[in-house]
């Protein structure tokens, strides 16, 4: 059996291992404390899901910011990208801490008996988008009923799920997505998936036209993104220290939405030099504006907050859907143990 961190998710954005293997070196691990710096910093790897983006911008400001630093870590920052596999670091040891983009990624986990938790998640609302041309007959979601969908192979067991269920969209719609907007542009009544902080910009700047954008989880999809995820001996047995670099990650990400953006987007720029400024700046007035970091229930819990409730709207809709068995201990997905105020 495969891990796969992208079932269900893009092929292209995201991607996890072989779950016996996975599960067999982490149990084998045995005490896993960390090492410390000559300053006496404990030492952190944290891999990203991806090449450095406004959408890891919490994390570069923590570390930008001396953040990490004041909570008595040395971090460093792992960018993600195609050939980048976060659960199988996280099995190999060769990061302690790792970026889960998606709900279905700690769950994935679960399924395949690997001891890996989500402990905090950054983005309240997963950025998945739908996006269509303008249309003024386009009021929600609901109104692009029988319209093509382009989509990849693996959001078809992903979000389309939740759509299927909750809008009663058919199979028939679905379209191939190769990542590519021309299919898209070539036809005014095409739909295609699409990250909010992305797609919307790219299709603006080729096409010179603003696309209808739906964001899925501001009409009830329940998916977390941004989360950090924890093998369960390092966290069981470095607790402060993932709790110092939660909540320094939360201090990262109120200021890089509300503060000075500059530091983390000059570190991003570094560690991705394809990034532009214009990218980073469009990217994050969208988490901004859309609640993604400080909205729901972080508004409430504080940011980096996960709710049973969610976690539970979540698995009863992909397990009815026949994605997970009814039979799957969803509660191994995650832990609120560490967060600020916890434990």
């Amino acid at each position: 059996m495969s891990w796969d961190q992208n079932r269900p998710f893009f092929a292209s954005r995201r991607t996890v291992l072989s779950g016996a293997l996975a599960a067999t070196t982490l149990a084998a691990c045995g005490r896993t404390e960390v090492p410390v710096d000559e300053e006496g910093r404990v030492r952190l790897r944290f891999a990203t899901d991806w090449r450095a983006q406004a959408e890891h911008g919490g994390f570069y400001q923590a570390l930008a910011g001396g953040v990490y630093a004041r909570h008595g870590l040395n971090v460093q920052i792992i960018q993600g990208g195609p050939g980048v596999n976060v659960p199988q670091l996280l099995a190999a040891g060769a990061v302690e801490l790792g970026m889960g983009s998606n709900s279905f990624i700690p769950l994935n986990l679960v399924a395949e008996g690997a001891p890996v938790k989500a402990v905090a998640a950054f983005f309240q609302k997963d950025p998945q988008v739908l996006i269509a041309h303008p249309d003024s007959a386009l009021k929600s979601i609901a109104d692009l009923k029988g319209r093509p969908i382009l989509l990849a192979d693996a959001s078809i067991t992903a979000f389309w799920v939740w759509l299927k269920a909750k809008y009663g969209f058919s199979d028939d719609q679905v379209r191939k997505y190769t990542f590519n907007p021309a299919p898209f542009l070539a036809d005014t009544r095409a739909v295609q998936q699409g990250y909010l902080t992305s797609e919307p910009y790219t299709i603006e700047q080729v096409a010179h036209f603003t696309p209808r954008v739906f964001l899925l989880a501001d009409e009830g999809y329940p998916s977390y993104a941004a989360m950090v995820l924890a093998p369960n001996g390092f966290a069981r047995d470095n607790a402060t220290a993932l709790r110092s670099f939660i909540a320094a990650s939360a201090e990262g990400w109120r200021d890089y939405i509300h503060g000075d953006a500059r530091a983390a987007d000059a570190l991003i720029r570094r560690d991705n030099p394809q990034m532009t400024q214009d990218i980073l700046d469009q990217a994050r007035q969208k988490l901004k504006d859309n609640s993604i970091v400080d909205g729901g229930d972080a508004a409430l819990y504080g940011l980096g907050t996960m709710t049973d409730d969610r976690w539970r709207a979540f698995f009863d809709v992909m397990s009815g859907a026949g994605v997970y068995p009814a039979t799957l201990n969803w509660r191994e997905a995650f832990t609120g143990q560490y967060l600020p105020g916890r434990g």
